[in-house]
């Protein structure tokens, strides 16, 4: 008696009704069978308690893993012993959060047939019958290496792309302070001469008020000698009188009084210089700070001012600005190279406007120059590392590329007009806060 024997007593019609049905029935067993050994996922099945022994595994583990599914259910402890060891406590760790929440994902190594380790995506869902029991884990387990390469990749050129960010930070850090240090290089003479003027003539009055000091001495020793005499009012009154003469009295004093004045205030030019310096490079202040962009333009022009005097007037346009978050420093080293840009350009004599204002939450800050003005060519390239229109040895192209990189880090801008034969005006917009400068 074959599978259709018992169909005999059934009606014909029923007959093949059946039969048609236990047709579709085996293919369709045969289907799903043929999906499950064909799905790129291993699925399996265990027990719920102890060591999670297997009690099913699909047929596709042969090809996924090189494992005959029998020998992986006959085992029970295939699944943990086969798992990189560094993984297993992370698994053990958290395997029962399975029975609470019911379903967990895991990504581990797993020992393949040919001896190396395949990193497996593992989701595990729990079973319970109607009482709430647990009865079986199922799951499904698929070959994610190559994801896993891919992002380990990935993760080292970020790790190279981030060494790389640095080495380029550290080479504008560099680069802004050879640009920082060549700029004052070049105001060196300058400001050597600023200084020198009043050190020569306070050096100069030091030697006569030395020579009055002298005199002076002198006119005490002829009147202490005049002492042990014992002369008459009137003798001693002409004695005295001679020795004033001779010692030209009314002259010392008016012009010691002159020479103390005149060395005050060549210190105070010194002071003032050198006070200067100290602002514009605001030594050991690399912070972000609240900062007075008015003082910060003063100091800069006074360490200019040699560089400057020559060649132009310089007038200052200041509006009222508040306090301006910023590295004030790298700012100034910002108006610094725009000064001395503004004044190469002027070939003989011309006006440079400083100008300053806010405008919502920005301020600004306008140079302005009577010179030659910048061809149309150049006016897109200015910024250009390296790039100079200056003859060779008269600068280093790095100037306005690195100001620019300053205030962009700012989180500002730099606009540039300029028309040929009548001068140049750089704009400076900073934003009065910073969102966020621990990172910057």
């Amino acid at each position: 008696m074959n599978q259709f024997d018992e169909f005999s007593i059934l009606p014909p019609a029923a007959a093949t009704a059946a039969v048609a049905d236990t047709s579709k029935s085996l293919s369709t067993e045969t289907r799903l069978q043929y999906l499950i050994d064909n799905t790129p996922a291993i699925i399996y099945s265990s027990v719920p308690t102890g060591d999670f022994k297997m009690t099913f595994v699909s047929n596709n583990a042969l090809h996924v893993l090189g494992y005959q599914p029998e020998e992986m259910v006959a085992d029970p402890n295939f699944w943990f012993d086969h798992i990189h060891p560094d993984d297993v406590p992370q698994i053990f760790s958290s395997i029962a959060k399975l029975f609470t929440e019911g379903e967990r994902t895991y990504e581990y190594r797993f020992m393949s047939r040919a001896g190396h380790y395949v990193w497996m995506h593992d989701m595990l869902r729990l079973i319970r019958d109607q009482d709430g029991n647990p009865v079986e884990v199922i799951g499904s387990l698929t070959d994610i290496t190559k994801r896993k390469e891919m992002e380990e990749t990935l993760s080292k050129k970020g790790e190279e792309q981030q060494l790389l960010i640095k080495k380029l930070q550290e080479a504008h850090e560099q680069l802004l302070q050879s640009e920082k240090m060549a700029s004052v290089g070049q105001l060196a003479a300058g400001i050597a001469h600023e200084i020198n003027n009043p050190i020569g003539f306070i050096n100069s009055n030091i030697g006569s008020l030395q020579n009055y000091v002298d005199k002076l001495f002198e006119v005490i020793n002829d009147y202490e000698g005049l002492i042990p005499q014992a002369l008459a009012a009137s003798q001693a009154s002409g004695k005295m009188n001679e020795i004033r003469e001779k010692a030209d009295l009314q002259f010392l004093k008016e012009d010691i009084q002159d020479l103390v004045r005149e060395s005050m205030d060549g210190l105070k030019r010194v002071k003032d210089i050198v006070q200067s310096l100290k602002d514009f490079s605001h030594v050991g202040e690399t912070d972000w700070q609240e900062a007075d962009i008015h003082h910060g333009i003063d100091s800069t022009l006074n360490i200019v001012k040699n560089e400057i005097k020559y060649k132009a007037n310089v007038v200052k346009e200041y509006g009222q600005l508040p306090l301006v978050k910023c590295i004030i420093s790298q700012v100034n080293q910002v108006i610094m190279n725009l000064l001395v840009n503004a004044s190469h350009a002027i070939k003989e004599n011309g006006v440079i406007k400083v100008s300053t204002g806010c405008d919502k939450d920005m301020v600004w800050i306008k140079v302005l120059d009577t010179g030659g003005g910048i061809p149309p060519e150049n006016l897109n390239r200015i910024f250009e590392p390296f790039f100079t229109t200056k003859p060779v040895g008269s600068g280093t192209g790095l100037g306005l590329s690195l100001s620019y990189g300053i205030i962009k880090k700012h989180g500002g801008r730099i606009d540039v007009s300029s028309v040929l034969g009548k001068g140049t005006c750089f704009t400076v917009w900073l934003p009065l806060r910073q969102e966020d400068t621990t990172t910057q």
